[in-house]
């Protein structure tokens, strides 16, 4: 009864790892699902196969371990935040594919909460700034999509919640209607200060309380899984956003220390302590979580659009590179990118600029430009961006960043961790195991179950495998992120 069922549901495929009480993975399952796009910027995912794939991956990931559900000593759950589903509550099914945080068909609608002037006041109330990536004003847009939605759920009949919710719902066969406070800070609908549903913004988006899930502690009993799913009732014990459950996964406890997700996106937290900080830089303000019944802990989030993406874009779009990690080679052929600056801002940029309007746009090239410049500049153009978000946290938090961790996919390249490196002029910590989501919400879960003590005790446990520090003079550092910064404000002047 030592091993933890990690469920990591993200935005293109759901994992389930199952871990050892030394956080060995000791075995894993992965299933991609289908996006849906009906209409431009509109992102579905089907509710159902979303649920289908968790218990999927769940059930082969304990198999491919050699274990039963009795070796499984509890559940933790990680997702993907934003992202809304609502549902019959007699029945547990979806009324309406879910509306992934990728969606911007209420676009218009947060648009005009801002031009009468709610921003200010949202911002305040929820920590958020006001924009179509979070999920109350696409509850509102399922509400009226859904026949009879709003009086349907008035009267009992409908439940709404974020996938942490959906999943523990179809758990617990309906018994559970919970969330924790991570993802609930993430929907705009929640008071960042009391941790509760926030009856001005539930005025606001025109939604009725009662549809919405108990907001519970990331660690601690949210519900017990049905003996129908794996042979035995297994209590889920944590539930967390995936960028908080990177936060704690490498162990970014105390006030200060920071984090960075290379992902699709690149999602860096800087943990702030037991009081929220007000970002005077464009920055979220978030809950990281809380553990049991000690108090809220909160940090402040920046977003990247393209990280990844954007060597995916080499990819599939201009088809320089064959396979993602071909970058690498590619780009480590030339000393450096040649004069060449690339803006990845081909979805816009986020934080700290939230300008949806900007597109990609490449500078410098010449006769002699070639393919790995290019490469080079977009590895740079990802770093650039992480070095945008460092800023503007250190300038919010009053402090001066010396150590930034990372994970997600793209960490994996020191190519890429060297760049980073070097424009920030701070060390870049790669742990020995990059995917920390799934490692978040186990410590989580175990927590609550008294597999680890405290935090102490996982501090023995983790591992690095590597630390990138500087190799560029501080004034070459200067000129670069001039050139940079030069380059984001001419792109963000051209409008097509």
């Amino acid at each position: 009864m030592n091993h933890i069922l990690a469920v990591d549901q993200g935005t293109s495929s759901s994992r389930a790892i199952v871990f050892d009480s030394r956080l060995n993975p000791v075995g894993t399952a992965q299933q991609e699902f289908e996006h849906y796009f009906p209409n431009p910027g509109w992102v579905e995912h089907d509710a159902l196969e979303i649920w289908e794939s968790v218990l999927a991956t769940s059930r082969k990931a304990i198999a491919n371990a050699r274990l039963t559900g009795t070796a499984i000593s509890c559940i933790g759950i990680t997702n993907q935040r934003e992202t809304i589903v609502v549902w019959d509550r007699k029945s547990g099914t979806p009324l309406h594919r879910a509306i992934v945080w990728q969606d911007r068909r209420t676009s218009d609608h947060v648009a005009a909460l801002r031009e009468i002037g709610r921003e200010p006041d949202i911002q305040a109330r929820t920590g958020l700034v006001l924009d179509a990536y979070f999920s109350a004003s696409k509850l509102h847009w399922l509400l009226r999509e859904i026949p009879d939605g709003r009086a349907r759920a008035e009267a009992g009949e409908l439940a709404a919640g974020t996938i942490d919710s959906w999943l523990i719902f179809r758990l617990t066969h309906g018994r559970s209607h919970v969330t924790d406070v991570t993802n609930a800070s993430r929907t705009m609908l929640m008071n960042l200060e009391s941790g509760t549903w926030d009856p001005e913004m539930l005025g606001l988006f025109d939604i009725p309380a009662c549809m919405l899930p108990e907001i519970r502690p990331t660690s601690g009993v949210l519900g017990v899984a049905d003996a129908a799913h794996f042979g035995v009732e297994i209590p889920i014990t944590s539930a967390i956003g995936d960028q908080q459950a990177a936060l704690f996964g490498q162990l970014c406890t105390r006030p200060g220390m920071v984090k960075c997700t290379y992902g699709t996106g690149c999602f860096m937290l800087l943990h702030t302590g037991t009081s929220p900080v007000k970002s005077e830089n464009r920055l979220l303000t978030t809950v990281a979580w809380q553990i049991g019944e000690h108090p809220r802990e909160y940090a402040i989030e920046g977003s990247v659009f393209m990280g990844g993406a954007s060597i995916q874009w080499l990819r599939d779009g201009l088809k320089m590179i064959a396979s993602t990690p071909d970058v690498n080679a590619l780009a480590a052929s030339v000393a450096d990118s040649g004069g060449v600056i690339l803006v990845p801002a081909f979805t816009g940029l986020g934080a700290p600029y939230w300008d949806s309007d900007v597109t990609g746009t490449v500078f410098g090239l010449r006769r002699d430009t070639t393919c790995a410049h290019i490469a080079r500049a977009t590895l740079d153009g990802i770093a650039f961006q992480v070095s945008d978000l460092v800023t503007a946290m250190e300038n919010d938090a009053g402090i001066q960043i010396s150590t930034l961790r990372v994970d997600g996919g793209a960490s994996a390249s020191d190519l890429l961790m060297q760049t980073q490196a070097d424009i920030l002029g701070v060390s870049v910590e790669r742990p020995a195991h990059v995917e920390s989501t799934a490692i978040g919400a186990a410590m989580m879960a175990g927590l609550a179950t008294g597999i680890w003590a405290d935090q102490s005790e996982l501090e023995g446990i983790r591992q690095i495998d590597h630390v990138f520090t500087t190799t560029v003079p501080s004034r070459e550092r200067k000129r670069r992120i001039t050139r940079w910064k030069n380059a984001v404000r001419l792109a963000r002047r051209w409008r097509s």
